[in-house]
């Protein structure tokens, strides 16, 4: 076997079909990253249950630093209990074949990259379970990880707390050494509780819990919550002005509702929001063109 290997990410990851990075990861757009700090994780939620990925979500978390929602892209760490035959193997393989430096945790963190969060499935351990701590943690955000989603535990408990810019998702903290643990893949498929997450999934966290999104499903999260908020723009406006009254927002929009929308979008779409495209639009653009020719 072969840790984070390239052809391996390709082959689980076929539904992606933008940009990848040098070992085959899927790099979801900084754009898209962006636009997802302001996307509620019910509704990113909803786009991944309507498209039949129903174990995305685990909730029932300890965080660290969770004043913000965290978004980045996944990097997937699987650890099992230690047998000594496999545990020898694999680290005499990866020290000596692939170069790597000290213990097996060392190695998913130094793999991350800007705006990646790591994502270790330690089954649950945290009596020396503790994958990282105050050292481990500063290394994450010193390649500019955003964060850490272990389900595991940690150590150190002030000191993580004390790394800025790096949020920590956690099921315990103990303050033993990580122990009796043997890593078998780096960026391969993980299961985080109830929820699985592949690598380059997009990570987004907040008060609810972690929510793992396939990478091309991402854009579609946003531009269906940037749609909704939108509207919410709009009616709160409205409302505000007195031109409708709470019911008629709250109530399916009549014919009137809907063209004033549409308006609206052409004169006063906030800068945000500008590149979304409306279906309607278009028709009205185009039968306005075709009238246009007729006269002509």
């Amino acid at each position: 076997m072969r840790y984070d290997n390239r052809d391996d990410i390709i082959q689980l990851t076929p539904q992606w079909h933008g940009e990848r990075f040098d070992n085959g990861r899927p790099r979801v757009p900084d754009d898209i990253l962006r636009r997802l700090q302001k996307v509620a994780l019910e509704e990113a939620w909803g786009v991944c249950w309507g498209h039949d990925y129903k174990y995305q979500f685990q909730g029932d978390w300890k965080v660290l630093n969770g004043n913000r929602t965290l978004v980045g892209r996944a990097v997937t760490g699987v650890m099992v209990p230690r047998r000594p035959d496999l545990h020898d193997s694999l680290l005499e393989y990866g020290q000596k074949q692939e170069g790597r430096v000290g213990f097996f945790n060392s190695w998913v963190i130094e793999t991350l990259v800007a705006d990646d969060v790591m994502v270790i499935d330690m089954f649950d351990k945290i009596f020396q379970g503790t994958y990282s701590g105050g050292n481990l943690s500063n290394a994450i955000r010193s390649r500019g990880g955003r964060g850490q989603v272990l389900w595991c535990g940690i150590r150190d408990v002030q000191q993580v707390m004390d790394v800025e810019g790096l949020t920590t998702f956690y099921r315990g903290n103990d303050p033993t050494g990580i122990g009796d643990v043997t890593l078998v893949g780096i960026n391969t498929p993980c299961r985080i509780g109830n929820a699985i997450c592949m690598p380059g999934d997009v990570v987004l966290g907040d008060a609810a819990g972690i929510l793992f999104v396939p990478p091309h499903l991402a854009e579609e999260c946003c531009e269906r919550a940037e749609r909704t908020q939108l509207r919410e723009i709009f009616q709160f406006q409205r409302i505000k002005e007195g031109v409708y009254n709470s019911h008629q927002m709250d109530s399916a929009w009549s014919p009137e509702i809907e063209a004033d929308f549409r308006e609206w979008r052409r004169t006063s779409t906030p800068d945000d929001y500008r590149h979304l495209e409306w279906e309607e639009d278009r028709k009205s653009d185009q039968v306005s063109s075709e009238g246009a020719q007729t006269l002509l």
